[in-house]
């Protein structure tokens, strides 16, 4: 999952917005006005008529939407204070079979599993057991964060982690999950990275929030899953959310994840992100997704019980730090509450939101808008290209304004663009014609060690380097490029093609490249 505006997760958006419907003529001409700026100051008044125009128009949105991108499915809903305005599936839970979506289908909600996690903690909050301010080592005393500075890992708070202040680089961890390992020992990890500017830069990172909640539910003696469970899904009926990645795959109303190859929808592997279930693990339903909606609508409020004290969730959605800052002195700087985005948008309305990205096949995004007591869920079965934001960012428009303000996909598709970029030097290259020669392939061989990603093992099969990495060795081929250099192809969610592998036979080393963001990506033969 991952931070859309400058590339994890889910995800959290700057410009998080949303309309809807196939748009009226005049609609039509006003989202060709390209001199307007999304970001510009303007006061609107929300009205009953805007709203019910925008209710009215969501399902000709969400078609036409779909019709231009070919989205296999996704489902809606749209909540005004205790009543459900529209809950509906619309497409296919798989581009392989005729089954519909509907508002029980279960999607994976990728990273709207943070607000919808941090609910679960407000209700503790709420209910006196914890406080965001209460220290990670409380719950976790042996938690560290940088071996060099005892300091952060003593002061650090649930807080920080939620707000992604901690000073950890973006998406800790989230490469260790790639190659599989546990949650417990991602978080054990952690203190091999480098920290920098706690509570002085904010850098989202999954498995930050992840050891937040971890720690949250060591305070109750029970592991995450069951607490979200018993503190938030029992309670608020969300009979069909989880976060269990096995419940989402035993669901028989289950979507599909899909990538996009070639301008095709196809299904994609499977993602099981229980390592970060907080952060990224999560499952549900239009359906229940709407009943969090009203939840929050109603202040902790739901079918008449106070769930949780209105001031302890509101801790939860007011901004706890600044989470990206523009030149562009018409445009607002864009806030983070505790696993929630704070905005104030370009009609002066105040906003909570988030989305929610899996590469390997999901895309999700929520917005409130608390001024018309109003709220929209979107949960779509494809890879993040942007369609769950325009659409509520079209259906937003008009609940402020009256009409659809511009061309939100076409404005949204390039921001998401960066999550398919590859960093590799051997990206979007040919190997050279002539390369120079690789040694004798055994004199790569060996058992490599990394103090942050554990062992490596180079062998050779069939006149071939295999590269076997992680707790339950995942095996790489490696294809020789030039020289010393190796070429190969990682796996998981985060992985977006071809990578390189530099051998260093003198020092007996190697470095990965796809594992070297951080300048931790260096193995050393043993």
């Amino acid at each position: 999952m991952k931070n859309i505006i400058f590339k994890s997760i889910g995800i959290a958006l700057s410009l998080a917005i949303s309309t809807s419907c196939t748009v009226p003529k005049a609609n039509q001409q006003k989202i060709t006005n390209n001199n307007k700026n999304p970001g510009s100051w303007t006061v609107t008044k929300i009205t009953e008529d805007n709203i019910a125009t925008a209710v009215a128009a969501l399902p000709g949105i969400i078609q036409q939407a779909m019709d231009t991108s070919g989205l296999p499915g996704l489902a809606v809903a749209v909540v005004r204070s205790n009543e459900i305005l529209l809950l509906e599936g619309f497409g296919l839970r798989s581009s392989k079979a005729s089954n519909t979506v509907d508002a029980n289908t279960v999607f994976q909600l990728a990273s709207l599993s943070k607000p919808v996690g941090a609910t679960v903690i407000s209700r503790a909050v709420s209910a006196g057991t914890i406080s965001w301010d209460d220290p990670i080592v409380k719950y976790l005393p042996d938690f560290q964060l940088g071996s060099d500075n005892d300091a952060v890992s003593i002061n650090i708070t649930l807080g920080d982690l939620y707000s992604h202040r901690s000073g950890l680089p973006g998406h800790a961890g989230d490469l260790l999950e790639d190659i599989g390992y546990s949650r417990e020992k991602i978080i054990h990890q952690l203190r091999h990275l480098p920290i920098t500017r706690f509570r002085d830069q904010y850098e989202y990172t999954n498995f930050g929030l992840t050891t937040a909640a971890d720690a949250v539910a060591k305070a109750h003696n029970t592991r995450w899953e069951d607490l979200s469970e018993s503190l938030l899904y029992q309670p608020a009926k969300m009979h069909s959310t989880s976060s269990r990645f096995v419940d989402y795959l035993n669901a028989e109303n289950r979507a599909i994840t899909h990538q996009r190859k070639q301008g095709t929808w196809v299904p994609g592997p499977v993602r099981n992100a229980d390592a970060q279930s907080a952060a990224g693990g999560v499952s549900s339903t239009a359906h229940d997704m709407a009943r969090w909606m009203q939840l929050h609508l109603a202040n902790g409020k739901l079918d008449g019980v106070q769930l949780i004290d209105a001031n302890s969730l509101q801790i939860m959605r007011q901004p706890h730090f600044i989470s990206n800052v523009s030149s562009d002195p018409l445009t607002r700087p864009s806030m983070y509450g505790y696993g929630i985005n704070f905005q104030v948008d370009a009609s002066g309305h105040v906003r909570w939101s988030h989305s929610g990205a899996f590469l390997l096949g999901a895309a999700t995004n929520v917005v409130f808008l608390p001024a018309g007591d109003i709220a929209i869920t979107v949960l779509s079965n494809g890879e993040p290209h942007g369609i769950p934001e325009a659409i509520t960012a079209q259906f937003m428009d008009i609940v402020e304004t009256g009409e659809v303000q511009f061309d939100w996909l076409n404005l949204y598709q390039p921001a998401f663009a960066g999550f398919y970029s590859n960093p590799s030097k051997l990206a979007d290259i040919q190997p050279p014609a002539k390369p120079m020669p690789a040694q004798n392939l055994n004199s790569y061989t060996g058992h490599y060690k990394n103090r942050y990603y554990g062992a490596a093992k180079i062998s050779v099969r069939d006149n071939k380097l295999i590269l076997s990495l992680g707790p339950k060795p995942q095996e790489f081929f490696l294809s020789h490029w030039d020289g010393d250099t190796f070429s190969y192809y990682p796996r998981g969610e985060n992985a977006v093609g071809i990578a390189a592998i530099n051998f260093n036979t003198n020092t007996q080393q190697l470095t990965i490249e796809y594992l070297n963001s951080n300048g931790l990506g260096t193995f050393s033969n043993q």
